[in-house]
């Protein structure tokens, strides 16, 4: 008889036998019969009352084997909770891993290391930058004793600690870490490896956020140049790079360098594929995009007008309305950016055909609704400018120190009007007041965005409301200073 046999004949034989105490009348006592002796009289054995022969005590070996079997599940289960992002969970069951191969490999071993490194991403992407740089520097200083200094396995978490250290607005550190990580790379695969193009592409954010920009093109030159090396002869393979590299000019102001670059995407789409190429939409509608903008590098002597970027608009929309391979979706997206482009022109007229036609199409299913809401049901802005973080000699470091480090708020509210433009400007807070050039800059750079407005029933409406608050820093002692000029001492 099984275990699980001889449960069930416990439970039918305990049942049978408290049958005639249920069936008396009430009031009547139950017979006893001092001879029987039911199941329910003997000893069983509960937690705290274990019998200690029934089972075998586990050897050393079966011990290690139970825990790596756990491990290899908290791992499993790890990995199945951030890609949910249920982050605050993984986070507890890195931390496992961690105990788990502590005690199974050691504290100084590289599974160990590796399971700091897991730890120590999650803490970074629940923005807990201090736990994730001490717990990737754990994982570096394992992996330096257990291989050595230029081990290969130190890139990841290098990475991983330069990317903690921007995070927490310490540009300075980052430089060190990721310079590092580029040495090791190279040490192990060469100087002109691909693989050390995203070590570049951080450096590269490094420079600017520590204002080298000049420094930050040379590595964005020398990106193109790798990937140009790898692909000189399969084209297409170039594109992602390219569209990365006039990103990156867009956002550092050199919006004559990405046109051109814009410009060498679709002619490489146009050589490998053809004219009418889907791909090219994106492209086309970036490069219109870019004419929203004026020129700030140095460099910059030719003078385009906005008008410049309609034909690429106007080439996007026909390629998704004619390419068989096109979607509603794409078709209303590259139509909102031709209306968008005539937003931007106060052609009224031309602007408000496009977006009828755009929430005509977008009206025409169910599952359209959705991006009709995200689309035209509220405002978007079309043209910001980045406003400071950091004024009154405050600079980016200074945040990570916090000695007579403050925060600033000013706080405003306006209307769009059904032209997408910003009116009814009010200061609605000021902390501190005496920030006015603060005042002034952020009060001017909210009137002159512009908005793609909100409609009902396929019409453009005035949106009143509307709210932007602006959080700086500032030193404290800049602040007395300007409290003692305004006392006159």
């Amino acid at each position: 008889m099984n275990a699980k046999e001889f449960l069930k004949l416990c439970v039918s034989s305990t049942a049978f036998l408290a049958a005639p105490a249920l069936a008396q009348d009430e009031g009547e006592a139950p017979e006893v019969l001092d001879e029987a002796i039911t199941v329910l009289d003997q000893t069983v054995p509960v937690a705290d009352d274990p019998v200690e022969s029934e089972l075998p005590e586990m050897t050393a070996e079966d011990e290690e084997t139970a825990a790596r079997q756990e491990l290899s599940e908290a791992f499993l289960r790890f990995s199945e909770l951030r890609s949910q992002g249920v982050l605050d969970e993984a986070e507890n069951v890195a931390k496992r891993v961690i105990e788990l191969s502590i005690r199974l490999n050691g504290v100084n071993s590289i599974d160990t290391a590796k399971a700091l490194n897991n730890l120590a991403v999650v803490q970074h992407q629940t923005g807990d930058f201090s736990a994730a740089a001490l717990n990737f520097e754990q994982a570096i200083n394992i992996i330096r004793d257990v291989e050595d200094q230029l081990s290969n396995s130190l890139i990841n978490p290098l990475k991983g600690l330069g990317a903690a250290q921007l995070a927490s607005n310490r540009p300075d550190l980052a430089f060190g870490t990721y310079t590092r990580a580029m040495h090791v790379s190279h040490v192990n695969d060469g100087p002109h490896n691909l693989s050390q193009v995203d070590i570049l592409e951080a450096l590269a954010e490094t420079n600017l956020r520590l204002g080298e920009v000049e420094e930050a093109r040379n590595l964005q030159d020398i990106i193109y140049s790798l990937h140009l090396r790898y692909y000189e002869d399969d084209e297409i393979q170039m594109v992602p790079p390219l569209m990365r590299l006039a990103r990156w000019q867009h956002r550092t102001g050199y919006l004559l360098d990405e046109r051109a670059t814009y410009r060498r995407v679709i002619r490489i789409i146009e050589h490998v594929h053809d004219d009418n190429d889907i791909a090219l939409i994106e492209p086309l509608t970036l490069l219109g995009q870019s004419y929203y903008y004026a020129d700030q590098s140095q460099s910059a002597y030719v003078t385009t007008t906005a008008a410049s970027g309609e034909m690429y608009f106007k080439r996007a929309v026909r390629i998704a309305e004619d390419n068989p391979d096109s979607t509603w979706e794409l078709m209303a997206r590259t139509k909102l950016s031709l209306g968008d482009y005539y937003t931007y022109r106060s052609d009224l007229g031309r602007a408000r055909k496009a977006y009828r036609d755009v929430w005509a199409l977008l009206s025409a299913d169910e599952e359209r609704l959705d991006l009709r809401r995200e689309e035209l049901e509220g405002v978007n802005i079309l043209l910001e400018d980045p406003l400071p973080r950091y004024i009154g000699g405050a600079t980016v470091n200074d945040t990570a120190i916090g000695e007579g480090l403050r925060e600033g708020r000013i706080l405003v509210s306006y209307n769009v009007s059904s032209r997408g433009r910003v009116t009814g400007l009010q200061v609605i807070e000021a902390t501190p007041v005496e920030f006015v050039d603060m005042q002034r800059l952020v009060t001017r750079e909210v009137r002159d965005r512009i908005f793609r407005p909100r409609f009902e029933d396929g019409e453009p409406v005035e949106s009143p409301g509307q709210s932007f608050s602006h959080e700086y820093f500032y030193l404290q002692e800049a602040l007395d200073e300007l409290r003692a000029e305004a006392d006159g001492s």
